[in-house]
């Protein structure tokens, strides 16, 4: 641990700050169709190419996702890759019908949970000062911070999956309780949401959806 303080934290945070203040001056913003690619003109998927997502991939997306930011570092995101026959039957007993085949069409359904312990890791997530009593023995505070920023990280796992090339279809029309049943029993994970990954069958997609305008949705105070 004594390797992560003092003066070499200082020096890695040094160059890191330094990386990202040479990027932002070589490209100030990402061009339009980089934009398009992963919010502007993606849309959720319900039908799948029969093509495999590599784990060198699902790796890069991990990793991409993981440098997102969350509060105090706590990354208490959990993402399990179900991509086996037998996992997607367990996984299948969650599903109301209706999402049953769209989950078996895809290469990969990742669960997306969150460790409500994650407190424990702060030692080495949050090095230089110990944030763990903020957490330890306060089980709803644990569990929002958990919730909220496990959500967080999903939604960053949704956008990198995109920038890599992959198409994304979210799901929430399944039991909590039985996907923690069958996959977390006896651990501090808990299930937030679903996602299958992969290569979209775009002939499945229905018109896109309207979404608020900003003097609907925004004002100033």
């Amino acid at each position: 641990m004594a390797a992560l303080t003092g003066e070499t934290l200082e020096r890695a945070r040094a160059e890191a700050q330094k990386a990202v203040r040479d990027l932002r001056q070589q490209r100030t913003t990402l061009d339009q169709v980089s934009v398009d690619i992963i919010l502007t003109d993606a849309r959720s998927h319900y039908a799948w190419q029969d093509k495999p997502v590599s784990d060198e991939l699902l790796h890069r997306l991990y990793e991409m996702t993981a440098a997102g930011p969350t509060s105090m570092n706590t990354c208490p995101a959990r993402f399990i890759f179900v991509t086996s026959a037998e996992g997607k039957q367990r996984l299948a007993k969650s599903l109301k019908e209706k999402n049953i085949d769209k989950m078996m069409a895809a290469p990969v359904t990742a669960i997306i949970a969150h460790d409500l312990e994650f407190w424990r890791d702060l030692p080495f997530l949050f090095p230089h000062e110990d944030r763990r009593p903020h957490f330890e023995g306060k089980l709803a505070h644990s569990e929002s911070t958990a919730f909220r920023n496990g959500t967080l990280q999903g939604a960053y796992f949704m956008i990198a999956a995109r920038a890599l090339g992959l198409d994304v279809g979210a799901m929430s029309g399944f039991s909590n309780e039985i996907v923690d049943e069958e996959f977390f029993e006896g651990t501090t994970l808990k299930s937030n949401f679903l996602c299958n990954l992969g290569y979209a069958d775009e002939s499945a997609l229905f018109q896109k959806l309207p979404r608020f305008p900003f003097e609907k949705a925004c004002w100033f105070e």
